[in-house]
């Protein structure tokens, strides 16, 4: 299967066979909700995308992107064959853990809501930043490169790593999150106490903005760290310590290519230090490049995930 590699636009509408094969992709994160349906090719038909109003609780977050799934598939026409779910955490069947951003996100088991919500009983479901491995495996700039490292800069912070072909996924699921690696020059003396995800992540340099007397979140704060001045310093201290964690990875399974993906890592100035202090370091440099996928990365890897798995069920 070929999914789409463009940005997520819908197609002209086109003559639909009852039986037309779709596919479902959902990407949950915990800014905003992205669903696609896409024929059984991969090429999207319709799409769209809805805050997650996390403050709000799972429930409504996971009602309203179902709605909106169904609602795609109805316009879409066919038949719903299979669906790809990307979700913060690692995922289990009976819940969600390490997803502390949408209050009982935990407590979901995401692949019974969407059978029980939508006509289809092939539902493969992930880890966001996985799922947007996967897309760069397949589609995009891992594709001729082995092992491949992406890191993904936006809500949170974390890494998915590509061997051979296939994302690896780790023991329980949770390979990449090095959000829980431990900063700061002590031990902590409670658990998770001092995690990267507190120094560097969209959340972070957001209070970091507002202790700087800035309401523009990181996007101000990168702004004003363009030229010397406190919001520099105070940036750069925090670039730092996610580039030594960086650094680490790099050095564990020699990446031939970093692929950054995120709405933090769009930012041409964190790239930009980011890229230069893993050059300094490395004896063996990896390209470090961003995605061009933009916000689409998870969601077209769900929709690849569901290609996939609607493959491995004929």
């Amino acid at each position: 299967m070929t999914v789409h590699s463009g940005p997520v636009v819908e197609s002209r509408p086109e003559p639909v066979r009852p039986d037309a094969r779709r596919l479902l992709g959902i990407d949950f994160g915990g800014t905003k909700m992205a669903v696609a349906v896409a024929d059984a090719q991969g090429r999207i038909l319709r799409s769209e995308r809805v805050p997650t109003y996390a403050g709000r609780g799972a429930g409504q977050a996971l009602d309203r992107a179902l709605e909106l799934a169904g609602r795609l598939v109805s316009d879409a026409g066919g038949s719903l064959a299979a669906a790809g779910i990307a979700s913060p955490g690692v995922v289990r069947d009976d819940g969600i853990d390490l997803a502390p951003n949408v209050p009982g996100w935990e407590r979901l088991r995401l692949a019974d809501a969407v059978r029980a919500a939508l006509p289809v009983s092939v539902v493969e479901v992930g880890n966001d930043l996985n799922a947007a491995a996967l897309a760069e495996l397949r589609l995009g700039a891992l594709r001729d490169a082995d092992p491949g490292l992406v890191v993904g800069l936006g809500t949170g912070v974390a890494t998915a790593l590509t061997v051979g072909g296939s994302v690896v996924a780790g023991h329980r699921g949770a390979a990449g999150e090095i959000a829980y690696a431990v900063t700061g020059a002590h031990w902590p003396a409670v658990p998770h106490d001092t995690m990267l995800e507190a120094v560097f992540s969209g959340r972070a340099l957001d209070l970091l903005a507002a202790e700087l007397g800035m309401t523009g979140g990181a996007a101000e704060l990168c702004r004003h760290a363009e030229r010397p001045g406190p919001a520099r310093d105070a940036l750069l201290v925090r670039v730092d310590e996610l580039a030594r964690h960086l650094a680490t990875c790099c050095l564990l399974v020699d990446p031939r290519r970093v692929v950054l993906v995120g709405g933090v890592a769009r930012n041409d100035l964190v790239r930009g230090l980011l890229a230069e202090r893993l050059t300094a370091v490395l004896p063996h440099r990896p390209d470090v490049v961003l995605s061009t996928f933009a916000d689409d990365a998870a969601l077209l890897g769900a929709v690849t995930m569901a290609g996939e798995a609607m493959a491995a069920h004929r």
